[in-house]
């Protein structure tokens, strides 16, 4: 008996893309390999019959794209749909004089699996012709099928209203485990790990040297192994490189081109005028949890039963998850972190634009104390009425207040919308 496709999920990007077709001549999906930039785009070349999709991964195709990139773009109809454009670069300024001729928005998807944005000479060739959206691995509102809120619900003042919730660290095990990486949620155990070990051998082996003619992947994986057993943690990058016998500037340009694979994502100190005692040194976070526990060769086990290490793994688990809102919430916010030498400290500070703030402290323990939100109340005292809320979430069973504008939430506030003043 045949059964029917389940259908594709939903993604949150999806929204920014039909905005950005309808209004802007070339839309850029970014996003680290494998986490389905082409199948969101080919679900939008669907809805809208007329669009083709074109993969670079494809060689014949690369090929006519490297031979000739302004014949390649002035044979396409339009609108079409370019997989994988860091593969042949100089096709976006030939893009770039056709969108110049023809000015109406939603002709060109591109998708990266690097970050273009670095790249100033591809950047530049599209300003002002292009909305970039990026596309991280499931969120757990995607998997679930809703849009998450909890940023959005912080920036009002509210929190989620939550009750009997499983306790302890062990609870979030398979979710921390898996990660958002569309392939790896398919799999378990041994094939999961197949299946990272062939991700990491394409990145190291081929984008890697396409994108910076590098022939050290070996060291710049030696450095993401590093990473991943200090992910959440301010960066020294002297200090690692004399662990691993390298040169500081040469780990910066290894760790810059990391970022822009999409396997790590730095978050810089925040700070002000108030703040002078704030450290300012930013913390690197591996972008992915099922990534990060294959790096440090941690199972659902080792999550449960390693404080330290399962520690760690939970604060990367709950940072993806919010900085991923972050990147899709409605209103642009900034992400930062805090700590200064008077050792408060807060995991993530959210900032928006009209200079509005909230703070998110991670714990992976089940029950708190009310020292362990010092840095959010230090914060909230500070800035006043521009701080709206800061929460601490935690492994434990209820929403809990805290004093003024702060409360411990359980991890599952990230994806519930229930909400309380």
């Amino acid at each position: 008996m045949n059964r029917t496709p389940e259908p594709p999920l939903r993604r949150l990007a999806e929204r920014d893309l039909e905005a950005a077709l309808a209004d802007t001549r070339v839309a850029v999906v970014l996003g680290a390999r494998q986490v389905g930039k082409s199948t969101l785009v080919e679900q939008i070349a669907r809805s809208r019959q007329e669009m083709g999709v074109h993969t670079l991964d494809d060689q014949a195709t690369r090929s006519r794209a490297l031979a000739d990139p302004t014949g390649f773009v002035a044979d396409l109809t339009t609108p079409a749909a370019i997989d994988e454009v860091q593969r042949a670069p100089d096709i976006l300024l030939a893009i770039k004089q056709r969108v110049d001729r023809d000015q109406s928005p939603g002709q060109f998807i591109l998708t990266g699996s690097a970050n273009v944005l670095t790249a100033p000479t591809i950047s530049d060739a599209l300003t002002g012709r292009a909305a970039y959206i990026l596309l991280h691995p499931f969120t757990q509102g995607e998997l679930k099928g809703h849009r998450e809120s909890f940023i959005e619900m912080l920036f009002e003042g509210h929190f989620p209203a939550l009750h009997d919730q499983a306790l302890g660290r062990g609870a979030y095990a398979s979710l921390i485990a898996a990660g958002g990486y569309p392939e790896a949620l398919k799999r378990t155990g041994s094939r999961r790990t197949l299946f990272f070990d062939g991700y990491l051998k394409t990145l190291m082996q081929r984008d890697l040297r396409s994108l910076a003619a590098l022939s050290d992947g070996a060291n710049v994986q030696r450095l993401l192994a590093a990473l991943a057993a200090v992910s959440t943690s301010e960066v020294n990058f002297q200090s690692l490189g004399r662990d691993l016998g390298l040169a500081g500037n040469t780990l910066r340009t290894y760790a810059n081109l990391l970022e822009t694979l999409f396997l790590i994502r730095r978050v810089p100190p925040w700070s002000g005028n108030m703040f002078a005692r704030a450290i300012k040194a930013p913390k690197a976070y591996i972008s992915d949890p099922g990534l990060l526990c294959h790096l440090v060769r941690a199972d659902e086990t080792r999550i449960k039963t390693d404080l330290d290490l399962g520690g760690m793994l939970f604060e990367t688990f709950a940072a993806c998850e919010l900085m991923r809102q972050a990147d899709y919430a409605i209103e642009p916010v900034e992400v930062y972190h805090y700590r200064d030498r008077d050792q408060r400290q807060v995991d993530l500070l959210f900032e928006r634009r009209d200079g509005a703030v909230i703070a998110v402290e991670i714990k992976a323990a089940a029950s708190i104390k009310q020292s362990d939100g010092r840095g959010l109340a230090y914060l909230r005292d500070k800035l006043g009425d521009r701080f709206r809320a800061g929460a601490l979430l935690y492994t434990g069973a209820a929403t809990l207040r805290l004093g003024d504008r702060l409360a411990a939430v359980p991890l599952t506030g990230l994806w519930t919308d229930d909400a309380s003043g």
